[in-house]
C-alpha cells in the first residue's frame, strides 16, 4: 500500500472511531435522561388498605416458590388484588392520584345503574349531549330519536360513549347532581383518592383516582349483575336512527377492551370479564381488568404506561395477571382492598382476618407522573378525610362469558367485619372467541 493510502486509512480511523465509541454512550445518555424526565410519585400517599400502599416504588413480599414480577412494566401506577379476599398481592405508587380516564365510567356506572330501570325508554334532547367534549369517544346517540337504559348502558361499556353518559346523567338529574352522586359513592367506597368533575371520565382539571380507588370501585361494580354482563359484551347490536314510515336499523358496536375481544397483536385474554379501559392525552392509556383462573379471581388495574409497545396498558395487565396467578398463595399481601363503610357491621361480629396490611417493602421511587406534572392537580374528595349463573353470549355466534354468582361470605377486613354477597365472573369461554375479528378502533374516549 503506497504511503499516501496508508496516510487516507489513518485519517479515516481517527475521525470514525471516536463516532463509533461515543454512539452507544451518547444513545445511553438518552434513554437515562428519558428517564430522569419522568415525573415521580410523592414521597407520602395514603394509607388506605396498609401503609406499605402509601410507599412510592413496587411493594411485594416474595415467599418461597414465587414468580418474581415482569421486568416489561412502564406504568406509572398498578395494582394486583385478589377480588374476593380482597388481598393486595403487589402494587407499584397505588395511591397515586392520576387522571383516570374512561375507567372512571366505572364509578358511574356503580353510581347510576341501580337508579334506572333497564326497560325505561328516553327521548334525547339537544339539551342531553350538551356538555359532550370535544374529541370524545362516542356510540353515536342522536337527538329526537329514543333509546331505552339497557341500550345506553351498552354504550357506555361497550363504546365508551361519551354521549350514553350524558344522557344517562340528564336521566339521574344532570351532569352536576350526577358528578355530586359519584363523589359520595366514592366515598361511601373509601376511594379517597378519587375526586370527580366530568362523569365520562373527559380530562377536567382536579379529575384524579389512582390505582387502588379503581380497583376498589371494579370490585364494588362487579358485584352488580347489570353491571358484570355489560362489562362481559364483546359486542351487540345498537339502534340506529328511526326514519318514518321504516323499520329502525340496527349497527354493531364491539367492545374496546381488547384483552375480551383481541386486537391486532393482542390476544383474548382467556378468563377475562371486564372491565373498562380508557385513554386520554392526560391520563394516557388506563385499564382496570378481572380475570380468572383455576378458581381463583384477580383484579389488575394499570394506569399510564410510558413504553411505547402497542396496546401496552393490555400486554402490561396481562403480565400482572399471569404473575397474580402463580403467584397466589405464595406472597405475603402488602395491603387490602377496604370495604365500603355501608359493609361494616358492629366488630366482633362473623369471622375471618386481615390482610396484613402493613406488610411489604419498596422497591425505588418508580417511575410516572407527579401531581404536578401530566396528571391534574389533586382534588379533594367530596367529604374530607382520607345463585346463578349467567352468561352473557355473543349474539353473532362467537364469544360469550360465564358469569357465576357464589353465596354470600363473610369477611373481617380491617377490623370489621365486611358482608359481600360475591358474584364474581368465572371461567369463560376464551378458548372459543374468534381471533379472526376485524380490528377495533383506538379508544380515544377521556
Amino acid at each position: 500500500m503506497s504511503a499516501s493510502k496508508k496516510t487516507a486509512w489513518a485519517v479515516a480511523a481517527a475521525v470514525l472511531l471516536p463516532l463509533v465509541i461515543a454512539a452507544p454512550a451518547a444513545h445511553a445518555d438518552e434513554g437515562k435522561d428519558a428517564k430522569d424526565k419522568q415525573p415521580k410519585p410523592p414521597a407520602n400517599m395514603s394509607a388506605v388498605g396498609g401503609a406499605a400502599l402509601g410507599r412510592p416504588g413496587t411493594q411485594v413480599q416474595l415467599g418461597a416458590g414465587a414468580p418474581v414480577l415482569p421486568k416489561e412494566l412502564s406504568a406509572r401506577s398498578w395494582i394486583v388484588a385478589d377480588a374476593e379476599s380482597g388481598q393486595v398481592l403487589a402494587s407499584h405508587n397505588a395511591h397515586w392520584r392520576l387522571a383516570p380516564a374512561s375507567t372512571l365510567k366505572m364509578l358511574f356506572a356503580d353510581t347510576v345503574l341501580p337508579k334506572l330501570p333497564k326497560t325505561q325508554n328516553h327521548l334525547v334532547t339537544n339539551q342531553d349531549l350538551a356538555g359532550t367534549g370535544s374529541g370524545s369517544s362516542l356510540v353515536g346517540i342522536k337527538e329526537k330519536q329514543t333509546y331505552s337504559v339497557h341500550d345506553l348502558w351498552l354504550g357506555v361499556f361497550l363504546r365508551s360513549g361519551n354521549d350514553a353518559v350524558h344522557v344517562l346523567s340528564a336521566m339521574n338529574g344532570g351532569v352536576p347532581q350526577t358528578v355530586k352522586d359519584m363523589n359520595a359513592r366514592a366515598a361511601e367506597l373509601q376511594a379517597l383518592d378519587t375526586y370527580v368533575v366530568s362523569p365520562d371520565g373527559y380530562d377536567a382539571p382536579r379529575q384524579v383516582s389512582s390505582a387502588y380507588d379503581l380497583t376498589l370501585i371494579a370490585r364494588s361494580g362487579m358485584q352488580n349483575a347489570d353491571f358484570r354482563e355489560y362489562a362481559a359484551t364483546p359486542r351487540a347490536a345498537f339502534p340506529g336512527e328511526q326514519k318514518p314510515g321504516k323499520k329502525r336499523e340496527t349497527f354493531e358496536i364491539q367492545n374496546t377492551n381488547r384483552l375480551l375481544t383481541g386486537d391486532l397483536g393482542v390476544a383474548p385474554y382467556q378468563g377475562i370479564a371486564g372491565v373498562k379501559n380508557g385513554n386520554t392525552t392526560h391520563a394516557g392509556s388506563t385499564f382496570t381488568g378481572v380475570a380468572e383462573r383455576g378458581g381463583k379471581v384477580l383484579l389488575v388495574t394499570v394506569m399510564n404506561p410510558s413504553s411505547k409497545e402497542q396496546h401496552a396498558v393490555y400486554k402490561e395487565t396481562a403480565r400482572l395477571l399471569d404473575w397474580g396467578f402463580a403467584a397466589a398463595g405464595k406472597v405475603t399481601p402488602v395491603g387490602e382492598l377496604v370495604p365500603p363503610t355501608s359493609a361494616r357491621t358492629d366488630a366482633g361480629t362473623g369471622s375471618g382476618t386481615g390482610s396484613g396490611a402493613s406488610a411489604g417493602t419498596g422497591s425505588g421511587a418508580g417511575t410516572g407522573g407527579s401531581d404536578g406534572g401530566s396528571a391534574p392537580a389533586p382534588g379533594k374528595n367530596a367529604p374530607d378525610g382520607s345463585a346463578a349463573s349467567a352468561a352473557s353470549e355473543e349474539k353473532s355466534g362467537g364469544i360469550g362469558i360465564a358469569l357465576s354468582v357464589a353465596g354470600g361470605a363473610l369477611f373481617l377486613l380491617a377490623g370489621a367485619a365486611f358482608l359481600v354477597n360475591r358474584r364474581w365472573p368465572l371461567a369463560g369461554s376464551g378458548s372459543r372467541r374468534r381471533r379472526s375479528q376485524a380490528p377495533l378502533d383506538p379508544d380515544v374516549n377521556p
